[in-house]
């Protein structure tokens, strides 16, 4: 007979034992991934020519995109990914390795990788301030957990969205990367919300949709959006709202 701290156990179509479904309730804190789900950094093209000394046309510039492409299945790239958000040093060399595999960027991936690291070359979604405000005057507690390689509270500083969070767990911060269960705990300890009365909103599925096996309840945005667009974020006011 299972026991009410473990699931049922399931065969191929789902639970052996019929248990009485757990009521539902809102959220009562939201964590919010970083890149791709509050912020999206600025175009490759316009962080090239800030990067690069010499004017870049159009053809150029396609060349080079065609090389970071490529990079991406470089074994030396692809190794250089693993564990790339424990640290800032695995972050640094996860990505310089990537800029570096096009020959044109190559002596400029260290300018690059600083880039990456400024508040002003990520810009919000056109939708993240006026969510996280209506999320505030619901009454319900913010936090961030995003796999990084150092500190975003001066690019939510930057744009003045930093005054919602109550709690910043960067993954390079704790040794570990999404989704391991010990950063979603930590964020919800520093709200002093249970996991179970929790939020995860981010882009990836296995990182972000991973908070479900540490008791959360997620949700995964659908990738692709361009900076400074609308990302959907409306979706996570009615999460909060409860059922109907």
């Amino acid at each position: 007979m299972p026991t009410s701290q473990l699931p049922p156990a399931s065969g191929p179509e789902g639970p052996i034992r019929t248990v009485a479904p757990a009521p539902v309730t809102p959220p009562k804190a939201v964590l919010f991934d970083f890149s791709g789900t509050l912020f999206q950094i600025q175009p490759y093209e316009d962080r090239i020519r800030a990067a690069l000394p010499g004017a870049v046309d159009e053809h150029e510039m396609d060349a080079i995109l065609i090389s970071l492409e490529a990079g991406l299945s470089d074994p030396a790239v692809i190794a250089a990914q693993r564990a790339r958000d424990v640290s800032s040093k695995a972050h640094r060399h996860a990505f310089t390795t990537w800029y570096a595999s096009a020959p044109a960027l190559a002596p400029f991936a260290d300018a690059l990788y600083e880039q990456l690291r400024s508040p002003e070359h990520w810009l919000p979604y056109a939708d993240t301030e006026r969510t996280l405000a209506a999320l505030d005057a619901r009454g319900i507690a913010l936090g961030v957990v995003s796999d990084v390689g150092w500190d975003l509270r001066p690019t939510f500083a930057r744009h003045g969205l930093d005054r919602w969070f109550g709690s910043w767990v960067h993954s390079y911060e704790h040794d570990t990367e999404k989704p391991d269960p010990r950063l979603f705990a930590h964020a919800c300890a520093e709200l002093g919300v249970a996991p179970a009365d929790t939020l995860m909103v981010g882009d990836h599925p296995a990182k972000d949709g991973g908070a479900a096996t540490a008791g959360l309840r997620s949700y995964v945005l659908p990738g692709g959006a361009s900076p400074g667009a609308v990302r959907g974020l409306r979706a996570v006011l009615r999460l909060v709202e409860g059922p109907h």
